[in-house]
């Protein structure tokens, strides 16, 4: 299973946002983004943070991306 988080690159290109900005208002550390940069995943808390700071939901940031490993 992998998942996407372009979305939430998205969100962050229409709030006029970067990462550290993301970071700064929501507590989460760097590697937490690093995690998200590298397709990782992370809890549903940490999401949770992001959609209350972009107001969004959680179908806006990541997407499920089926691996071809997977049948």
């Amino acid at each position: 299973m992998a998942i996407s988080y372009n979305g939430l690159w998205k969100q962050l290109i229409d709030h006029g946002m970067k990462k550290g900005d993301l970071c700064e208002r929501t507590g989460l550390s760097s590697s937490t983004i690093a995690k998200m940069t590298n397709c990782e995943s992370v809890k549903l808390s940490v999401l949770e943070k992001i959609c209350k700071e972009l107001d969004c939901n959680f179908g806006d940031l990541i997407d499920y991306v089926r691996d071809d490993k997977e049948k």
